[in-house]
């Protein structure tokens, strides 16, 4: 199946937004501009408006993660960095930031948009260049990154759909995306030169209350994304051998109180079947007067198979790296 491209704008010209997957990279999402019946006033959409900007780098020996959180009414960023010969965190930082001042998610993530967050002297950059490359900034004192990733490889995906609560959202995911740099923890230095990096930049209108199970891991020739929650399937999507696929529901099989033993993912169309093995995880849980988070983000590997299309023969999945993830918000 082949997806529709991306419009350039969201919503269109009607105000209304473009629900399904498409293929490509969106200009704008303005939600303002949302038509009846999902238009909203300006306080709903100040306290409603959520945006992330997560980018994920993996090598044989390095996992590491980085995100900057945009909730309107504030905003947070976090980054870690896993070594997974020793199977432990090396390096991690969190913050939360002066609310309209710490954090910029861009407005989109096509060339020349830029997310910030800064506190202090602690900063994080996240770039897009033009032809698809990108380039990301950490220092945090003891720990830095200084990577670039792209061209891509495969299409992003764009998808938009509807969300609990009367809310619009839309995610664009890219493929594995050949990745080269440095992280520095302390004294240690690695290398991440030939790995493999990956973006999620999402960008809607949520319910206070909002709920996920997410997978992902990715190569240059092979990855997927899928979630089980509050935005359905509309983001289920696998990539292979250049080519972006659509999948149905996913399932998520693991056991909540002890969340690093084994995982089991699969999709409804019969496409992805796999098993994740946790190696280490980041966790956090929050409780503050106005909002809530527990979120456990599990770095391991997916070993099963994979397929383009029920009747194709099933590609073998063997120690792919890369996260599932059990978060709940009250935001």
């Amino acid at each position: 199946m082949t997806l529709p491209p991306a419009p350039a704008t969201l919503p269109d010209a009607s105000g209304a937004p473009p629900f399904g997957r498409h293929a490509g990279l969106a200009h704008a999402f303005d939600w303002a501009r949302l038509a009846p019946p999902h238009a909203r006033g300006a306080l709903w959409r100040l306290f409603h408006h959520k945006r992330w900007h997560y980018v994920a780098l993996a090598t044989p020996e390095l996992f590491c993660a980085v995100a900057i959180v945009d909730l309107g009414w504030t905003s947070t960023a976090f980054a870690y960095a896993f070594d997974r010969r020793k199977g432990k965190l090396v390096a991690s930082f969190s913050r939360d930031g002066v609310p309209g001042l710490s954090a910029r998610v861009a407005p989109h993530v096509a060339a020349n948009s830029c997310s910030r967050f800064r506190f202090l002297s602690q900063t994080i950059t996240i770039e897009a260049a033009p032809q698809h490359r990108y380039r990301l900034r950490l220092d945090s004192g003891h720990f830095g990154i200084d990577a670039e990733f792209g061209p891509t490889v495969s299409p992003i995906l764009l998808a938009v759909g509807p969300v609990d609560g009367g809310g619009v959202h839309a995610t664009q995911k890219s493929g594995g995306l050949p990745l080269w740099g440095t992280v520095r923890c302390g004294a240690i230095g690695y290398s991440l030169d030939d790995g493999v990096a990956s973006f999620d930049y999402s960008n809607g209108l949520l319910a206070r209350e909002t709920e996920w199970r997410w997978a992902s891991a990715h190569g240059l020739d092979l990855g997927f994304n899928l979630q089980a929650g509050y935005f359905g399937a509309h983001e289920n999507a696998l990539w292979l051998d250049g080519q972006l696929y659509p999948l149905a529901r996913a399932h998520f099989d693991f056991n909540p109180d002890n969340p690093m033993a084994p995982w089991h993912v699969w999709t409804d169309d019969d496409l992805l079947d796999l098993h994740f093995k946790p190696e280490g995880a980041r966790r956090e849980e929050r409780n503050l007067w106005l909002a809530s988070s527990r979120y456990i983000q599990p770095i391991g590997t997916f070993s099963g198979w994979v397929r383009a299309s029920a009747q194709a023969p099933k590609r073998i999945v063997a120690q792919l790296a890369g996260v599932t993830e059990s978060h709940r918000s009250r935001w």
